[in-house]
């Protein structure tokens, strides 16, 4: 045992694994990158660093558990965040419909303005995901022995990993968004498209959000 810890191989390649699923937290990062460059990608990081935070300190101290235990408040939850998550994917097909049609050459520059709006953005959409709240419920309290005097420090050492891993996993999504971002800047249908599917998938991660049920 490691700290408290009780299988911290399991735990890291559990990380690992769940870190790599598509979901709209790594899904909006590398847009942020793809459309408006590696600053703004590393803004929305930020935002999602500070959300799994925040969740993780809330499960660690049990406050999340209330969602397992109020159905109510469950379902507020699913479905405040599921309306968020279509409501951004609208706002991107409508962008997209927009510079298909030759209204908008370059968001960049009306974005820019407001520098704070990926990290508020990402913040949101990790913190208004019952679902993950729930995963960091059921993930994390079994990897700590309850028998252990320090519990604060093995979650402390459980959250570390999941950052590390969450960085370096968002980090190779960003520089492979500014990437595209270099073939977008010269195929305008090109970044439209690419735009309307992530606003496609974000309906698509409402949809299913809505669907979500606390089993």
């Amino acid at each position: 045992m490691f700290y408290g810890i009780t299988d911290l191989t399991t735990f890291v390649l559990g990380t690992i694994f769940i870190v790599l699923l598509p979901g709209p937290n790594s899904l909006y990062v590398m847009t942020l990158a793809s459309r408006w460059g590696i600053a703004a990608g590393y803004r929305g990081a930020a935002g999602i660093f500070t959300g799994d935070a925040i969740l993780m300190v809330l499960s660690a101290t049990g406050v999340a558990s209330l969602l397992q235990a109020t159905p109510a408040l469950f379902m507020l939850f699913k479905y405040a965040g599921a309306a968020y998550l279509a409501w951004l994917g609208f706002g991107l097909l409508n962008s997209a419909i927009r510079t298909w049609r030759g209204g908008v050459q370059s968001p960049a520059p009306r974005v820019a303005l407001d520098a704070s709006r990926p990290f508020r953005t990402a913040l949101l959409i990790s913190l208004m995901n019952p679902k993950a709240i729930l995963f960091f419920v059921s993930f994390f309290i079994q990897f700590v022995s309850p028998d252990y005097p320090h519990p604060a420090l093995s979650f402390l050492i459980l959250a570390v990993i999941v950052q590390i891993c969450s960085g370096l996993y968002l980090s190779a999504l960003i520089f492979g968004g500014a990437h595209l971002a270099r073939q977008f800047r010269r195929r305008q249908r090109l970044s439209a498209t690419a735009t309307g599917a992530v606003g496609g998938l974000f309906i698509g991660f409402g949809v299913k959000l809505a669907g979500a049920t606390l089993g």
